[in-house]
């Protein structure tokens, strides 16, 4: 007689945080990313946190090898991917060893048990088997061949050992899946679309898929499954969206509103690699990318696209950044619109590719001989990054000068609901070019001058090459003003810096005013933060404010110039905290222009702040 499968319990979370972890090749990446999918089609907000080697096959079964992908999802608005996960799938002994430091106590642990041989083990330093030996004692853990049960539920199939163990990522997600009622549908479509070309491997993964969900039903491993409901958000049309998709769709939604085409000039470099190829996609949108030799050729080409009447952009991160800068000087003393995306990591030289840092405004300020300034915009979140793209070529096309935008690797790779724009709400980024002479010479001809500026916003005319009549020279040796001859007089190349640094200092006057968070109004401590940082310091500011402390919160998008409002918001505070990606950048910055004594908190381990040290960071601050 057959043993009758029991209902299993539901229990109802508000929240839960998720992470997958392996080695590089496990999948774990593409596991995390089908479960996001799966959590943002359920309508629950979310934030993910990939974090893989920088190798592109890293050693097998090693600690530097591990591949991990954390998820937090939930049933209200979420901040963060989550401080220290819930539950922890290991798929070998180093993916347990690499993570379990995170975990809280109670947390769930699934492991791979097929993975713990002695060998594996002896590998990252286990001297005995953690499942056997008590040392986990306070985890929930669920010891599961993962690896064998696929390769059983494959056994018919006609492919090869090797194939049906790599299917051993789609048993965990069909588990997992099953045991935080994830709609499936969606990832049963993606593996039918993504082998598409050999169908016997897409039966196999959706049988492995399919296997990892009965297991759950049947098995006595799980007596409870989760539900965690759809969160309560604006009504609207969402989408689940990374940084770098967010920008490149950013970039095509301004072309289109400007009117002009896009002109990507690039060199392959982690994490900013996907905005080359996403944007790539888009050749029906007017979209060109090039992807040049090397670094220095991608952002030449970028500039001679701005040049010839196109938005010129080049994608890039921090060593890239050292390699381009000479371009760009090139660019602030032709005041022509360019874009430098910066998707910054931890540095320096090579440093770590594939973490995150915030440790290049000061390049962004400063890394160019002479006085060159440029406007820098960051971005605070992944789907912020549309918005921050947008806002960077309006800058560029409006004042004629090279934009910063300033987004990292965190940014880049993790991802959250975006709420789709209406597009009508969008700026209008026309522009006009010059078509006709602007100044008469000494002897009454009419001329054209390509340095003659508009009155409010300092920005030269923009002159598309070819236009009969508007002929000029360009090249990076100093310019008169007006004229735009050449000039080597001191007074004239006095007037020209001043004249680029005010353009930029003027571009306050058409910004937001820093906002500030302040609810109960008589608060003494202003956390102010860029960039990434909008998270955490997010969760830490709420968490402070649930036990009854008082702090202020103010986030910055543009770094250069800085809101008009910013010293006097700094002076409005007795204490002000700034947290960062770096070794005090930003603080830096606000001592020196506006002489506050701002309190620098830092962290440089190529992983954003975990909120819990920033609650701490922030009491001990309110109470000193």
């Amino acid at each position: 007689m057959s043993k009758q499968v029991q209902p299993k319990q539901v229990r109802q979370r508000d929240r839960v945080i998720i992470r997958f972890a392996g080695d590089s090749g496990d999948g774990m990446q593409l596991t995390g990313d089908r479960f996001t999918s799966e959590t943002a089609e359920l309508g629950n907000d979310l934030s993910t946190l990939p974090d893989f080697p920088a190798e592109i096959r890293a050693p097998a079964g090693t600690l530097p090898g591990v591949s991990a992908f954390q998820l937090h999802f939930a049933d209200h608005d979420v901040m963060t991917p989550g401080d220290r996960p819930d539950v922890l799938v290991a798929m070998n002994p180093a993916a347990l060893k690499a993570n379990i430091a995170d975990l809280p106590a109670g947390a769930d642990v699934i492991v791979n048990t097929d993975e713990f041989t002695p060998r594996a083990l002896a590998k990252v330093g286990y001297a005995t088997n953690p499942l056997e030996d008590d040392s986990l004692s306070s985890y929930q853990v669920h010891s599961i061949p993962l690896t064998s049960l696929t390769v059983k539920a494959l056994e018919t199939f006609e492919i090869t050992r090797k194939d049906a163990e790599r299917a051993k990522n789609m048993f965990a997600l069909g588990l997992l899946s099953w045991l935080y009622h994830r709609p499936v549908e969606s990832t049963l479509a993606f593996l039918q679309r993504k082998f598409a070309a050999t169908p016997e491997l897409a039966r196999a993964n959706v049988t492995a898929f399919n296997a990892g969900w009965n297991f759950g039903e049947t098995t006595e491993a799980f007596t409870v499954r989760y539900e965690v409901k759809p969160a309560v958000m604006p009504p609207g049309l969402y989408r689940n969206i990374t940084g770098n998709i967010a920008l490149a769709y950013g970039l095509i939604a301004a072309a289109e509103r400007s009117g002009l085409q896009l002109f990507l000039g690039s060199y392959p470099i982690t994490p900013a690699s996907d905005i080359l190829h996403e944007l790539s996609k888009h050749k029906r949108f007017g979209v060109r990318t090039f992807q040049a030799e090397d670094e220095i050729a991608g952002v030449g080409a970028a500039l001679g696209a701005a040049f010839g009447g196109a938005i010129g952009v080049t994608t890039t991160s921090g060593p890239g950044v050292d390699l381009k800068s000479e371009t760009i000087g090139l660019a602030v003393t032709l005041e022509l619109p360019l874009v430098i995306c910066d998707i910054q990591r931890a540095g320096p030289s090579t440093g770590m590719p594939t973490k995150a840092e915030q440790s290049d405004l000061l390049l962004a300020m400063f890394g160019r001989h002479g006085e060159a300034p440029v406007p820098i915009v960051a971005p605070m979140s992944p789907s912020d990054c549309f918005d921050a793209a947008l806002e960077a070529v309006r800058i560029a096309l409006t004042y004629r000068t090279p934009v910063f935008l300033l987004s990292d690797a965190y940014l880049a790779n993790g991802s959250e609901p975006w709420l789709l724009p209406n597009v009508d709400s969008l700026p209008d980024l026309r522009v006009e070019f010059a078509t006709e002479t602007n100044h008469t010479d000494s002897k009454g001809e009419p001329e054209f001058w390509p340095y003659l500026r508009d009155p409010e916003t300092l920005a030269r005319p923009w002159a598309v090459p070819g236009t009969a009549g508007l002929e000029h020279r360009i090249g990076g040796i100093e310019k008169a003003d007006g004229s735009g001859n050449i000039s080597y007089d001191p007074s004239n190349h006095d007037t020209m810096v001043r004249l680029r640094q005010a353009k930029i200092d003027g571009i306050a006057r058409d910004i937001p005013a820093l906002a500030v968070d302040d609810p109960s109004g008589d608060a003494e401590v202003l956390v102010l933060g860029w960039g990434s940082t909008y998270g955490p310091i997010g969760a830490a500011v709420r968490e402070v404010r649930e036990s009854g402390g008082k702090v202020a919160q103010a986030h910055l998008r543009h770094l250069n110039p800085l809101p008009a409002n910013t010293g006097d918001v700094l002076r409005s505070y007795r204490r002000v905290l700034v947290p960062e990606m770096n070794l005090g950048q930003l603080a830096l910055l606000l001592r020196a222009r506006f002489l506050v004594d701002a309190i620098s908190y830092t962290r440089v381990r190529g992983l954003p702040f975990k909120s819990d040290e920033l609650v701490d960071a922030l009491r001990d601050v309110i109470d000193t």
